[in-house]
Formats: structure tokens, sequence, C-alpha cells
């Protein structure tokens, strides 16, 4: 056995001293180049049975602490891959000298073994004292509410009821029921649970195959839809089908994302009994928009050509699969209002980005908001198109009919990652918030949020109206959460922010062709992460940190938005974004923002194109991230070690409250465990990735359901302290919801489904908590 171990301690002095002269070429720590000396030189000693092992072996574990400490001080999970397999090696070491110790020199040996041991204690003594510490863990108190009025599209809403998407048209995903507490959400108890029956299939469909939905529930029913386009409503109180309709997209691996993140609900003026006076629209993956009746689900024949308005109309380079809407569209004013999603990076000649607004009753086309043509909203002729690759709104849309105004969150041009060809419009409109006159789709304001935008920071998710207190005045603000990690507070009036917004430095050096810009905004408010280290580099163990170092110091990174290169680059965060398509939670009452950030980064390599044909990245059509007609194909994929872990240290995911009078964060904790991540089932609270917004309510609660782990939680909004939690059957990835049912009990709705490209177990669960009769 001593034999093995000497053997195991020169391999490995070869791996860790080879890989530390590389480190050290790329001008990075010298610290493995001495620990590889060190695990050769105890295993050389060992070989020839000299005691001096010990000693030398004593001298690398307490060098390895005082190193570890001085890079990353007291944090467990910063701490463990330094020290693990160190320790654990000097363990066995220390263990064979006590069951085999040679009597010819014992003394030394004894010694060695002491010296050994005690500097072994001592490691684990560090260890146990920074596992049962708060690194990370931000302490504080929500003050209690204060006296503000709801802003008119919450106060407007029943207070039983979700109506929309994010309970209102203004988006706030907080609800006026008080029922659960924090002093009662630990009784809640599963309620109902209903089945969809669509689940996907890797064969046919997309890998991103999601269920994103989050259920309305208006007038006494609760609505959802599926992936596949499956219409459904359900009794509130008993989960039971009322009626379903399936719009029949099909399979196509072809379309980019195959989701339905919601339907909406609208009425007409017609008498209370009439079919068609109260309507469900459902947005599909074949661009078609289908009016149904809300109480039968049967198609309203009198909107648009046989109950269904086409969006493919006046798209220039449609094919199958390349336009669809994946998010819900407004209704105010008489107005349906849709964006829609076109599949990304897959070349330069794309369909449009339109923003389209419909007659509610009818389905004609009263204007079109194109970001390629912004000053044409009158609708187009027929043979007339759109301006193809103009930035599109594929999230939800807000809107204030007080205003008069849409608030559309807009993404970028595609190709994302190259923008030599773009547009002055498309520079204009990329990722940004777009104020549009709700009555012409006219231009109010526009609020850029990332300039000339080469890393896919598309504005995610549905801007949230709320009113807040300044200088003793209510103003109506719109608050945005961003893939970079800000949060923008701006008066939803103008677009001037309410926080300080500053341009900062940005890093220079585009690919030959295209240019970055000198400056990027930043927000008061904001998640963005601190700029990557090297120290910051992890791994289960120190040889995958070691290569996570390599790579750290072989890619071009030089902190937020670092262009993208032929070489390959580090973007943090990355394209899954800090926050993405669920937003934040904004309490109107409390005046706090409730957030999940997450932090991942990812690789960007540019590949120089020969053609406009030729594949390099992927192997079948329609061809993403080949972008066919522009200089480079973009390779894309996650920062992870060669064992499928992220290559910058935990916490990658947390729960956190920040104030809207000054932006500070007020509270932040680790949320989530790699239960569900690594390949034993360990609880391991370490704060992981997640994707699917929180929601917030008046009893002082906020839920959260989309961790990678299998887990809806609820909170409490004061002090973010984690009162409940449930174990889903399947990935929860979408935005919970409440709703107060005829039995007057108060439900919490979860959607269990899974997510495609995050790699959860896919499902079609449907699940209702409530409080016990």
């Amino acid at each position: 056995m001593t034999t093995v171990l000497a053997i195991v301690l020169l391999l490995l002095g070869f791996l860790v001293g080879g890989g530390g002269i590389w480190l050290i070429a790329l001008g990075g720590s010298w610290y493995y180049l001495l620990a590889g000396a060190g695990f050769a030189f105890t295993g050389f000693a060992l070989w020839l049975r000299n005691p001096v092992a010990l000693y030398v072996y004593a001298a690398l574990v307490l060098g390895s602490l005082f190193w570890a400490l001085y890079e990353v001080g007291m944090d467990w999970w910063a701490l463990a891959p330094r020290g693990g397999l160190i320790v654990v090696l000097g363990i066995i070491l220390l263990g064979l000298l006590i069951g085999r110790r040679p009597r010819s020199v014992a003394g030394a040996w004894r010694w060695g073994g002491a010296t050994l041991g005690a500097t072994l204690v001592a490691t684990i003594a560090v260890a146990v004292f920074a596992m049962l510490g708060e690194s990370h863990t931000i302490k504080g108190q929500v003050a209690e509410a204060g006296e503000i009025s709801l802003p008119p599209s919450e106060a407007s809403a029943p207070p039983e009821q979700w109506v929309a998407y994010g309970r209102t048209s203004g988006g706030s995903h907080y609800s006026p029921l008080a029922a659960i507490t924090p002093a009662n959400v630990g009784q809640l108890e599963e309620a109902w649970v209903y089945r969809t029956g669509d689940v996907r299939d890797p064969e046919v469909d997309p890998e991103e195959t999601t269920y994103e939905v989050t259920p309305t529930m208006v007038d006494g029913l609760l609505y959802l839809c599926t992936p596949h386009h499956i219409a459904i409503a359900l009794d509130p109180v008993s989960g039971e089908e009322r009626w379903r309709y399936d719009a029949t997209v099909g399979h196509s691996q072809m379309r980019q994302h195959q989701t339905c993140r919601g339907l909406t609900h609208y009425r007409v003026e017609a008498s209370a009994d009439a079919v068609c006076s109260s309507r469900i629209l459902l947005p599909t993956a074949d661009a078609r928009l289908i009016a149904l009746d809300a109480k039968t689900g049967s198609e309203c024949v009198g909107f648009g050509q046989d109950g269904a308005v086409d969006l493919s109309a006046n798209m220039p380079h449609f094919y199958a699969g390349s336009y669809y809407s994946t998010s819900p569209p407004v209704v105010a004013d008489g107005l349906v209002v849709i964006g829609g999603a076109v599949n990304d990076n897959v070349s330069t000649t794309e369909p449009s980005g339109v923003i389209r607004a419909y007659d509610t009753e009818t389905g004609e086309l009263v204007w079109n908001f194109d970001s390629g043509n912004p000053e044409q909203t009158e609708p187009l002729a027929q043979g007339e198109t759109y301006v193809g690759n103009s930035p599109n709104a594929w999230s939800m849309l807000s809107v204030d009919e007080e205003l008069g105004i849409v608030y559309a969150p807009m993404g970028n041009a595609p190709p994302d990652q190259y923008g030599g060809d773009r547009t002055e419009e498309t520079e204009r409109f990329s990722s940004s918030v777009t104020a549009l006159d709700l009555g012409t789709g006219e231009v109010r304001w526009v609020r850029q949020l990332v300039h000339h935008d080469l890393w896919d920071m598309d504005t995610p998710s549905q801007p949230q109206l709320v009113d807040i207190r300044r200088d003793g005045e209510v103003v109506p603000a719109l608050v945005q959460a961003t893939k970079q990690g800000d949060i923008y507070v701006l008066d939803r009036r103008s677009g001037e922010p309410l926080l300080p917004v500053t341009e900062e430095r940005a890093p220079q050096g585009a690919v030959e062709g295209d240019f970055t810009a000198p400056t990027q905004p930043r927000s008061a408010m904001s998640f963005a992460p601190e700029p990557l280290r090297e120290s910051d580099m992890w791994g289960a163990t120190m040889l995958d940190q070691l290569y996570c170092r390599i790579r750290y110091r072989e890619l071009n990174y030089e902190g937020r938005y670092t262009p993208p290169s032929v070489n390959g680059t580090i973007v943090y965060p990355g394209n899954f974004g800090t926050f993405n398509w669920g937003g934040v939670a904004v309490d109107p009452v409390r005046q706090v923002v409730i957030a999940n950030p997450v932090y991942l980064a990812f690789i960007v390599k540019l590949i120089p194109r020969a053609d406009d044909t030729t594949s390099y990245v992927s192997e079948q059509k329609p061809g993403f991230n080949e972008n066919y007609g522009a200089p480079y194909a973009a390779e894309m994929r996650p920062f992870w070690s060669p064992i499928g872990l992220p290559c910058q240290r935990p916490p990658w995911g947390y729960v956190a409250a920040a104030s809207l009078e000054d932006g500070n964060v007020v509270w932040q904790h680790r949320n989530g465990t790699v239960r569900d991540l690594s390949p034993l089932p360990l609880p391991f609270e370490m704060g992981v990735p997640a994707i699917g917004g929180p929601i917030v309510t008046a009893g002082g609660v906020a839920f959260h359901s989309g961790t990678l782990d299998y887990y809806v939680r609820a909170f409490d909004v004061t002090t973010g302290a984690t009162l409940w939690q449930d174990r889903l059957p399947a990935g929860g990835q979408a935005t919970p919801m409440t709703y107060e049912g005829a039995d007057g009990r108060q439900y919490l709705v979860v959607v269990a489904g899974g997510h495609g490209s995050t790699g959860t177990k896919p499902g079609d669960h449907v699940i209702a908590y409530a409080l016990p009769e």
C-alpha cells in the first residue's frame, strides 16, 4: 500500500507540477508548481521509506492552508477544492504510518507523524469553522409597508385573481392576498395535482422544449398552456379539467424554443352570455395567434381568419420555425399587442422583430412597429414586408392605459456576437426598453441598456410598472431587470432614471470589421457580479481547479463586456443571464424588489467563416449559431471544468431583496442545493442557478420554484429566511402564481415540467398548494 501511495503522489506531482509550469507561463499563480514539487518529493521519499516524506507533506498541508486563506478567506466552498485532496491523501499517509511504522527509525517516523497530524488537525479545524460560517450572506430587514397606493394596473385587477402573466398588465408579480403569512406558510399542503400529458420527445423536439408557463385565474377558471401549445382550463379549487384545446403545432427541430409562457384573457363588448364575449388568446409555435372562448375553449371564428391571426403575414425570410411568439400578448384599449421571437444566430436573413397591434374583436391589424423602419407604423399593404433581422420583443410586454404607453423589452439583432453590419435603427433599439404609443405604435421614448450589444444581452423580462416615492411625491416608475445584472428604475413617462445610471468605460478590441462601444451603462440598483479573478476559479478537486485557472489565463477576459474573439472570450455574466425572462418581483407597498440573481460564466469563440453555407458549429438545419452571411460563426458553451462543474466558485444563485428607495441590497442568501446536480443526492446548500421568476404577496411571503434542484420555496420578505419548501416531481423552471378560490382559501400554483437547456427532469405537473381547510 505504501508503494501504491508513493506512485500516486509521484503521478500527482507530475500532473500538478506540469500544470503549474503551464499556468506560470500564462502569468498565473506559482502555487501549483510548488505543490506539485511537494507531492513528488513526498512520493519519492515514501518510495525510499524515508521519514522526511512526512515532514515534506506536513509542509505541503500547512503551506496550502495559508495559501488558500490568503486567496479566498473563510469561504468553505472555495477552500474545499484547494485542500480536500491534500487532506484525504494526508490522512491515508498518516494511517499507513500508524498501521506499519518501521521500528528501526521509530523516532523519526513518530515525530514526522505527529507533525503531519497536527497540520491535518489544524486544516480540518479551519475547514469546520469555515463550514459553519455564512460567507456571501447579507443580513438585513425590509422596512414595514409605507403609505402608497397601488398603481392603476394593480388596483384595477380583482385581488383574488391572477389576470395576466405577471398578475396584471403591469407585471409586478405581486398579489394583494395575505392569508398565507410567515406564521402559517409552513402548513402549506398539496391541494391537487393535474397532469397535462405533454412531455418533451427528444427524438423530434428541440432541446429547449420547456415548461415556462405561469397560469392565470380569471372569473373562476385557471388557464394555462403547454410547450406544444395546448390551452387548458381547470377548476381552481379541484384541479379538474374544464376544457382543452390543441393548436396542433406538431413537432419541429427547426424551432429554437418550444414553449408557451402564458395565455391572455380579455373581454369584448357583448352580452354576458354571448359566445366569445370572454376570450383567451393563445400564441403558437407555427406563427398564429388564436382566440378561444374562455368558457368553452372553442375558436372565436370572428377573430382573424376562422379564429386565428397569421403572424407570418408580411414577414421577410419566413420559413417554418423561424418566427413565433413564446410570450402572451397584452390587451388594452381595444387592442391586442404582440411581439415575437426569431431563431437567434442562424443567419443575417431572418424575419423581422416587428411588434403589432390588432383589434381585440376582429383581429384586424391596427398598427405595426418595426424597429428596422420605426417611422412607418401604418399597416403594410399585401406584398410589402417588414425589415428582416430587426431587433425583436420576444419577452412579455407591459401597458399603462392611463399614459397610453406599451413598454417593450427589446432583444438584439441577429447575429448577437457580431455587429459590424448593423443599421442606425438597429443600434438605437437593440437591448433597450422601448415605449410605444398605445394608439399608434409611434415611439415615445427609448432607454438603451447595452450599447452595441455583442453578448446576447437582450432585455429579457417584462417591464414592471410600480409607483414609487420620490421627494414626497408618488412617481410612476418602471423596473427593468437585465441579463447583465443591473435593475433599472425609470420614470415610465419619459424613460429618465429615478435611480442613478452612469456610463462606465468598457473593454475594447472587437474582431476585424466590428467595434465595441467605449462605455456601457450601469444602474445604481445592480446585482452585477464582481469581475472574475484567477483565484475565483473552482473545481471539485485541485486538478480541475488548475484546469480552470489555465483556461482563465488562456481566454480573453477584461471584465464585463469583454468583446467576443477568435481566441475565445469569457462572458460573465453569460447570456443565460443574471436575470432572464422570469425577471424579479416588485412589492409596490413595501417598495422593494425580490430577486433571484444567477451567476454563470460562458465562453464565446468566433470562428471565421469561409463562405455562407458551411456549417461550423451545428449538425443540422436550421444551423443555430452558424450566422450564415456574417464573417463569423459563434461557438458558445458554459465555462465548465472537465467534469461538468462551473469553473467559477459558488454560490451560483441567490435570493435577495433590494430597496426601490436607494437601490441598495437589503438582504441576500444562497438559494438552492446541489441535490439534483451532483452524482450523489447531497443536499449541500451552495446556491445554484435558477430560471423562472419569483412572486411576492401582501402576506409578507415570496415564492420561487426555478432553482435547478426540484423545490418550491417560500421566503420571509422581511429577512429572506427560508420558511417552507416542498419537493417537486420535475424541474420547476416557471414562475409560480397565487389566487383565492371559491372556497375562500389562498392557493399557490407551481408548474413542474423541466427545462430542456438546463437539463432538469421533464414532467407535466401542475401542482396547487393551500393551507389546511
